[in-house]
């Protein structure tokens, strides 16, 4: 079988690698940092430990069937899987607050109601039926299959069923998520939900098409997982998985460039000049961090988008009893907020999701608590002490007394993310939608260039810890099955 190069360590880079291994090819990892993970990092210190990445795993069937089809060992033999109820709770700008069962749409609407008053709870419903029509129109395009070479009739249609709204003698169908909002959810408080959706992956309201409903519907449908021990412990197993069939690691080295002969990827050129040959290469970095060719007339890049400002915060005083894992401290003016990240606005406070895992395994002791604070804030945004206190602030509505508990904080920024991931102003990638032009979709996993693959957040079918497994296994396809493969059956 072929010598495969795999530029970077991150999960989408790492699940094609085990998957390759076990088709028999001879694998390499040439990460330039000094470990695994991508965006999947841990920060420790004084027997607290944190995640500052992702703190949650949607979808966790994508790295279930990674692990079955890379090994006898299932993936719930090594990490802890735990279903997040509830699955959040939400604090909005006028007081109220609502704590939304995990995967339960009876659940749901019952306390929608409660907290929101009667009907809310049922426009919610309804929505996440209509949002359930659009992924299954739009699931096996965008997540199962390599991109389509007619990929603008992905572009072209917007999948999303919304409802004929009259106004004005005229009538109109939601384009957007805000649309979906006001004109089908009707009440500021429903509309703040939704768009809490899109806010977390970076993502406009105001120009997201209404096909991004499928976001908080992937979280109702599937529910919201916690990996014990933190999120991290998932990229330790699907590294160690990748040890175990063979895959070999070489950490330190940059990659600095595809190597080409006879028109068709041959290796990769490490910094220093050394070259490592190879007869196929998988990319699974940034689209800056090395040169590579598009498929003529498929969808560009993705630029110019958002990143996150982490805060991490040690406390005196153990979690209380009941308390939720997340929490969404929703932005007091939504419209500022939009502004700060989209626009050219000062920096408004934003929306801020509070993390409280119940898990031992990240305090000294039971006396003490690890808490993350989570917001969206432009790439390349700098380690500023008003974005901090803003986000401090908010979180104490969610945690009473927080700053009497601090004992030391530890600032996460875009330049961190940047530095760990190779992502230009430490952007984040969301997932890959239908509609809007072609916007946010991302470039196929088969490049202009014979022989070289892309794999993870900046390649179909975008960023996300689920699609970043995804393409991981498209990748896997193409290869061993060449450009016929038409995803898993």
């Amino acid at each position: 079988m072929g010598r495969i190069a795999v530029i970077g360590a991150g999960l989408g880079a790492m699940a094609a690698a085990a998957r390759l291994a076990v088709a028999g090819h001879r694998v390499t990892v040439y990460e330039r940092t000094e470990t695994y993970g991508g965006a999947l990092r841990r920060f420790e210190r004084d027997g607290f430990a944190f995640d500052t990445g992702p703190g949650l795993l949607p979808l966790p069937a994508v790295y279930r069937d990674l692990f079955v089809k890379t090994g006898k060992e299932p993936l719930e033999d090594r990490v802890e899987l735990v279903q997040v109820d509830p699955s959040a709770r939400h604090v909005f700008a006028d007081g109220t607050e609502v704590s939304l069962p995990n995967a339960s749409r009876a659940g749901v609407v019952t306390a929608l109601d409660e907290a929101l008053g009667s009907g809310a709870g049922q426009r919610w419903g309804d929505f996440l039926v209509r949002a359930r029509e659009a992924w299954d129109r739009t699931r096996r395009p965008l997540l199962e299959e390599p991109l389509w070479p007619n990929w603008q009739v992905l572009a072209e249609r917007e999948p999303y069923p919304s409802v004929p709204h009259k106004k004005l003698l005229r009538t109109r169908r939601a384009g957007t998520l805000a649309e979906v909002g006001a004109w089908e959810l009707r009440d500021e408080r429903l509309a703040a939900l939704l768009e809490s959706h899109a806010l977390a992956y970076g993502l406009d309201p105001r120009t997201a098409p209404a096909s991004a409903a499928v976001l908080p519907y992937l979280e109702h449908a599937f529910g919201t997982w916690y990996v014990r021990g933190g999120l991290r412990e998932l990229a330790r197993a699907v590294y160690e998985r990748c040890v175990k069939r063979r895959v070999a690691f070489v950490f330190g080295a940059e990659v600095t460039g595809v190597v080409e002969k006879d028109g068709r990827a041959a290796g990769v050129e490490l910094a220093g000049g050394a070259v490592a040959d190879a007869d196929f290469v998988v990319a699974g970095v940034a689209p800056d961090a090395l040169g590579r060719p598009a498929v003529e007339g498929g969808p560009a890049p993705r630029r110019g988008l958002p990143s996150r400002l982490t805060v991490l915060l040690a406390l005196r005083g153990g979690r209380p009893e009941g308390t939720a894992h997340r929490t969404v401290v929703h932005a007091p003016d939504r419209s500022a907020e939009l502004e700060t990240l989209f626009g050219s606005g000062p920096a408004a406070p934003g929306t801020v999701t509070v993390l409280r895992p119940d898990d031992p395994a990240l305090t000294p002791d039971n006396d003490h608590e690890a808490v993350a604070l989570v917001s969206t804030v432009p790439a390349g945004t700098a380690d500023g002490p008003v974005r901090t206190e803003q986000m401090i602030t908010a979180a104490e509505r969610a945690v009473p007394g927080l700053r009497d508990r601090i004992l030391w904080q530890e600032v996460r920024t875009p330049a961190d993310i940047a530095e760990e991931t190779g992502a230009a102003g430490g952007a984040v990638p969301p997932p890959a939608l239908a509609a809007a032009a072609g916007d946010l979709l991302y470039p196929s996993n088969a490049t202009g260039l014979p022989g070289l693959f892309t794999a993870g957040g900046w390649s179909h079918p975008g960023g996300g810890l689920p699609h970043a497994g995804m393409s991981g296994a498209l990748v896997a396809g193409l290869i061993v099955e060449g450009p016929e493969f038409r995803g898993s059956q």
